[in-house]
């Protein structure tokens, strides 16, 4: 779900402002960045998550089933979409408040803040991301400390910010930038735990029910 979802904002973001007339967002560098940060998520920390609770009393998989099954794919393509709406909502209010320098690095932090919201929201099929937190995979919180330490240095970073055309944004259009991003994929929780009610019961996230890693 993540690898569909983190590259629908991506093509939009550097699709979308031109069509419009904006200001571009994404350059190479940029995306560059985004890669950074996705492949390590997809290589490292996903790999290094433990199986859901109840993994055994699941049936088999169908030798004919495709790979990604339409529910799975119709839920990625709808958290990469809420994303890109975020996204462009955010740099849209940006631009008409801040120079474009700015506006790009608010949308850009909000972007790199949903893709971090987005690896914690795919690591459960059940849990919230917030009950994900919780859960033992310190790769998944080194490559997310990792990707927020790094959009610092380039935000305010003076060679790095120039490298990536921005304006450093002030402290508190930083934080509020972080915190639209992570709001972007809390509408998704609403379905876990939609599911968790259908079933009666939420999963325990405690560590004796997963695997340490």
């Amino acid at each position: 779900v993540y690898i569909v979802a983190v590259h629908v904002p991506t093509a939009g973001l550097a699709l979308l402002p031109v069509m419009l007339g904006w200001p571009v967002v994404l350059y190479p560098v940029h995306i560059v960045f985004l890669e950074l940060v996705i492949d390590p998520a997809c290589a490292l920390a996903f790999e290094n998550e433990a199986e859901e609770p109840g993994l055994m009393r699941r049936p088999p998989r169908q030798r004919d089933a495709p790979l990604i099954d339409r529910r799975t794919l119709v839920l990625a393509l709808a958290q990469g979409l809420v994303v890109l709406a975020t996204v462009l909502a955010a740099y849209a209010w940006a631009l008409g408040e801040l120079p474009a320098a700015q506006a790009r690095a608010f949308a850009f932090a909000t972007l790199v803040s949903a893709n971090v919201g987005l690896i914690f929201g795919n690591r459960s099929q059940l849990l919230t991301v917030f009950e994900s937190m919780r859960l033992p995979n310190r790769i998944a919180w080194v490559v997310a400390s990792a990707a927020l330490a790094a959009l610092a240095a380039v935000l305010y970073i003076e060679p790095l910010a120039g490298l990536f055309r921005f304006g450093a944004p002030a402290p508190h259009h930083a934080l509020a930038a972080v915190i639209i991003g992570v709001l972007a994929v809390l509408p998704f929780d609403l379905i876990k735990l939609a599911q968790r009610h259908g079933r009666g019961a939420a999963p325990a996230t405690t560590s004796s029910t997963r695997r340490k890693t």
